[in-house]
């Protein structure tokens, strides 16, 4: 069973959707280990104590200085014997060293088609809105690999979304959260069912 860590910011429907996932048994090898927010007042925290999920704030509160940061998050990760990171709203830029010690074992999800609309500033509802302001006929969420770039890691699951005559950035973030939900249990799984078919890639390595 592999050990996975999920990382938030804030309120954590990407998680509770892992949760749910897990809970019913559509979260195949793999269980939700521990999750570590940026924020300590994010309600995914909640989330994680209410389900019974060790969680605990790692951020600029607790760790104005990033390399103490680094080796916090680091300690955390290995203490509960992770395999697998998922970004999941997470609004901070991991350090280069924790990406490097877990390469292709961090997925993120991002609110748009990459590599459209991405990148530093694009987060939350920032990227619907540019999404309107381009004119786009549709939108869409993808799950990726993390690398030591801003969203620029291969993508593993995409899905669309179309752009619907007055939408603003708040009914079309709606529509493509329920998306999201979706593709992240689906995207986990193809991770954790994948790894090791592919030489220093996946959980597995």
């Amino acid at each position: 069973m592999l050990n996975i860590a999920v990382m938030v910011s804030g309120g954590g429907t990407n998680l509770q959707a892992l949760i749910d996932a897990e809970k019913g048994g559509q979260l195949r090898g793999a269980r939700i280990a521990l999750v570590i927010s940026s924020r300590p007042g994010a309600y995914a925290l909640e989330r994680a104590a209410a389900n019974g999920i060790e969680a605990v704030s790692l951020g600029k509160a607790e760790f104005p200085d990033e390399g103490e940061r680094e080796k916090a998050i680091l300690g955390a990760l290995r203490g509960a014997g992770i395999g697998l990171v998922v970004l999941a709203g997470y609004m901070s830029i991991l350090p280069p060293g924790l990406i490097r010690e877990y390469e292709w074992r961090i997925i993120n999800i991002h609110p748009s088609l990459l590599p459209k609309h991405c990148g530093m500033g694009f987060y939350g509802k920032r990227v619907h809105a540019a999404v309107l302001a381009a004119g786009d006929s549709e939108s869409g969420a993808t799950v990726h690999y993390v690398d030591e770039g801003v969203d620029t890691g291969p993508a593993i699951i995409q899905e669309r979304v179309p752009v619907m005559e007055g939408d603003d950035a708040d009914s079309l973030a709606a529509r493509v959260l329920e998306v999201e939900h979706r593709i992240l249990v689906a995207a986990v799984n193809k991770v954790v069912s994948e790894a090791g078919q592919a030489p220093g890639r996946g959980p597995g390595r």
